[in-house]
């Protein structure tokens, strides 16, 4: 069975939403008015128009050869040989472990987008072993002997201990 050029994997492409760009496009424009309004003021409108290039510039792009990461003025090109790992950076975001013991942080890769990022590199997604040892079986209780925590019970048709404290 031979592999046609369609069965090679898909490069992937995350990007911040279009909307984060729209909305500080908006927010510049609205802005020159203020900024007309006296000139230390003119360089109000600025600060929307770099956040709108950062969120239509950052991200990353995945493909068999390696990911790039994007960010407001350069890139980041990583080989696939030099990331050892994909783990979640919180609950929104990923980072790459590199085989040199650093991390790489991977601009609008989500956990969610993990298997597609995975499915472009070529590779499977696998479940590293746990480097945790596991968890030993709590010791049984001795008998005649309350479980932790819990107060002693009396043994039944004997009153119960009276302390020097309380007579």
């Amino acid at each position: 069975m031979s592999t046609s050029a369609t069965d090679a994997p898909r490069p992937a492409t995350f990007r911040y939403p279009a909307a984060i760009a729209v909305a500080a496009l908006v927010t510049a424009i609205a802005a020159v008015p203020v900024a007309a309004a006296r000139p230390y003021l003119a360089p109000i409108p600025l600060v929307p128009l770099v956040l709108a290039g950062w969120a239509w510039r950052a991200g990353t792009d995945a493909d068999t050869d390696g990911v790039r990461v994007r960010a407001l003025l350069g890139q980041r090109r990583v080989p696939w040989s030099r990331i050892s790992g994909l783990v979640p950076a919180g609950a929104r975001r990923v980072a790459a472990t590199l085989t040199d013991g650093g991390q790489l942080a991977l601009p609008a890769v989500t956990p969610a987008d993990l298997p597609r990022l995975v499915a472009a590199s070529g590779g499977e997604l696998t479940r590293a072993p746990s480097t945790r040892a596991p968890a030993e079986p709590p010791a049984p209780e001795p008998a005649g002997q309350p479980p932790a925590g819990q107060p002693a019970q009396e043994p039944a048709g004997q009153p119960p201990h009276e302390s020097a404290a309380g007579a």
